[in-house]
């Protein structure tokens, strides 16, 4: 049997706890694992110094035109949705908020981003340090923002594996094009040892009404995350978020048409929190609900 570990807890950002202390109002978060949290937020009419002991990508989803940002020459704005701020450890920034806009953090550890690029790369991560950035565009960021990030339920256990995967992928961009290495990615051939491929597919399949996380399937193959994405890819044609819902799904069926369960506990044992999203998942890939599907026995 593969045991799901304990979740570590993480001390709470200062970005985080920052806005929580002024006027901006907090429309969700998640902690994905140890080191890295997605926060979304909403403010308006506020000033706020930001000192941050962690690294933040933000991006403005809507609005964002009257934020500014205090530099030496005075307040400078550009803001608007889909352009993003990077602010990493270590550094200070003053905002004047003049009106109403929404935006999404994503909140990762030195140690955290560390980690994902020694593992990628396979070399010392002691000289990255990332660059500041206010108001830029950058479409792969867009795109995996409100691709994956801004398109799923937050508060849906099912969703965490897809949510985690486009937080690594994030960072992982954040490393080779906004860094002070700026490494090439490495190309990953091959598929997984099939002892490897097994040994995933049975912890999800033992853990499938639990959150999983793309780190700890990646910890499970010794791998990194990026490299594991990769070959588990290759080995099953599908993203391990792709797979694990395809899973997800098709224990929900044979609970449906073979079980005695109520769907509530049906959705609960298959990763979902809520069963309006389980119903409307399950609608989405067999063309039934699950009462409708049911009712056909």
């Amino acid at each position: 049997m593969f045991q799901k570990p304990n979740s570590p807890m993480t001390a709470p950002y200062h970005a985080f706890e920052t806005l929580q202390k002024h006027k901006a109002r907090l429309n969700g978060s998640v902690q994905l694992g140890s080191g890295i949290q997605l926060a979304a937020w909403s403010n308006g009419d506020d000033c706020i110094t930001q000192r941050s002991d962690h690294h933040t990508l933000s991006l403005y989803v809507t609005e964002g035109y009257e934020t500014y940002q205090k530099t030496a020459s005075g307040w400078r704005n550009g803001g608007g949705p889909d352009r993003f701020c990077i602010m990493p450890e270590d550094s200070e920034s003053t905002w004047d908020v003049r009106d109403e806009f929404s935006f999404v953090h994503l909140y990762c550890t030195d140690e955290h981003l560390r980690d994902i690029a020694e593992q990628i790369w396979e070399r010392s991560p002691a000289g990255i340090n990332l660059d500041e950035k206010t108001f830029a565009d950058d479409p792969r960021i867009t795109q995996l923002y409100r691709h994956f990030l801004l398109s799923s339920d937050w508060q849906q256990r099912a969703n965490h594996l897809t949510l985690s995967t486009a937080s690594t992928l994030l960072l992982t961009h954040l490393v080779q094009h906004y860094s002070s290495v700026q490494w090439k990615l490495p190309t990953v051939r091959g598929g997984l040892a099939p002892a490897a491929l097994r040994n995933a597919q049975a912890y999800i399949e033992q853990n499938i009404s639990e959150s999983l996380t793309l780190g700890e399937l990646a910890q499970l193959a010794g791998l990194s995350e990026y490299h594991f994405a990769r070959m588990f890819k290759q080995s099953t044609g599908l993203a391990p978020h792709q797979y694990v819902m395809q899973r997800r799904m098709a224990r929900a069926e044979q609970l449906v048409r073979h079980g005695q369960l109520p769907l509530t506990d049906i959705a609960m044992a298959c990763g979902f929190s809520s069963p309006s999203h389980f119903s409307n998942r399950f609608r989405s890939v067999f063309g039934a609900t699950p009462s409708q599907l049911r009712a056909l026995k």
